[in-house]
């Protein structure tokens, strides 16, 4: 998998949700739920697709707070992967925060 320059990395930020942040070599979204149980299905929903996908986040919870990172280990750094999974990740939010 190759890496995105900073102008593919720009381009691809204008397709996710705006609370996703760039830091570095990672995209970085912080999501607060009502409770831990729906921050935790939230992870579940997560958990699946990133599964299918082949590609996992890194992330942390703690009770109504999921921080979010994401980027390629093999590639250091960001690539397709990471903003598929981002648009991924922003479709499970729109259903799980009302």
């Amino acid at each position: 998998m190759t890496n995105l320059n900073l102008e593919e990395i720009k381009d691809k930020m204008k397709e996710i949700n705006i609370l996703w942040a760039l830091e570095g070599k990672l995209i970085r979204r912080e999501i607060v739920f009502k409770d831990f149980v729906e921050a935790f299905s939230f992870m579940t929903a997560v958990a699946i697709i990133a599964e299918k996908s082949g590609h996992h986040p890194n992330w942390e919870n703690v009770y109504n707070k999921v921080i979010i990172s994401l980027s390629t280990h093999d590639a250091d750094g960001l690539t397709e992967k990471d903003f598929q999974l981002a648009k991924g990740i922003d479709e499970i939010v729109k259903n799980h925060i009302q």
